[in-house]
Formats: structure tokens, C-alpha cells, sequence
């Protein structure tokens, strides 16, 4: 099993940068491929970005393509999200979900797929204003 806790979120205005962090233990976390996902208010959770245990590949919702980085530390048992050009939509609560198996299944719907997943984050709230 592994448990972890997100860290990172906090108000930000329009156009500014963010990194996230998700702090594991209970495990050996490289041999989790590891996911990012939001939720916003009255809207369902949403796929973010996913990196593999090795931090060799990553995966982004459209949405984010671009403007968010996924990387990992294993030696510090933590996973990084790196938030640039923020918008007032990217506002949400952030998770971290981890699921045991270090690669990326080869489909895109199941690597976004939230059920996938067997251990989340508590989530840290990310507030962009315009």
C-alpha cells in the first residue's frame, strides 16, 4: 500500500505558475505509475496528467497539454505537477492517485480512467483568480 498527501495549492492569479507535490510512503513508490486529477465544483473529476514509475513518460488531458509538467523524485518518494500560464478555469481541488505497476497501459482511457486507481490523495485546493 502506499499513502499520499498533495501539498502546493493556494490562490494565484491569471497567467501565473504553481507546482503541486504529492509526498508517498508505506511503499516503494517507483513501482507506481502515478496520476493527476481534478475536480471543480459541481463538476465530475477530472484527468489531469500521468507520469510512469520510472518518470520516463507522462500523459496530459488536452486541456493542460502544454502548460502542465508531470515529474517524480523516487529517491524523495515524490510526484510533481508544474502549473504554468494558470487559468481561472484550471481552479479545483488537486489529487494524486497511484496505482501499483510503474507503466502506461497503452490507452489513453485507461491511464484517465479515475477507477483505475487505488489510492488517493486527500487533494490540495487551487484557486485561480482573473
Amino acid at each position: 500500500q502506499v499513502q499520499l498527501v498533495e501539498s502546493g495549492g493556494r490562490l494565484v492569479q491569471a497567467g501565473d505558475s504553481l507546482r503541486l507535490s504529492c509526498a508517498a510512503s508505506g511503499s516503494t513508490f517507483s513501482d507506481y505509475r502515478t496520476a493527476w486529477f481534478r475536480q471543480a465544483p459541481g463538476k465530475e473529476r477530472e484527468f489531469v496528467a500521468i507520469i510512469s514509475g520510472t518518470g520516463r513518460s507522462t500523459f496530459y488531458a488536452g486541456s493542460v497539454n502544454g502548460r502542465f509538467t508531470a515529474s517524480r523524485d523516487n529517491a524523495l518518494n515524490s510526484v510533481y505537477l508544474t502549473m504554468n500560464s494558470l487559468r481561472p478555469e484550471d481552479t479545483a481541488v488537486y489529487y494524486c492517485a497511484a496505482r501499483l505497476g510503474g507503466v502506461l497501459p497503452p490507452s489513453a482511457r485507461a491511464r484517465s480512467n479515475p477507477d483505475q486507481y487505488h489510492y488517493w490523495g486527500q487533494g490540495t485546493q487551487v484557486t485561480v483568480s482573473s
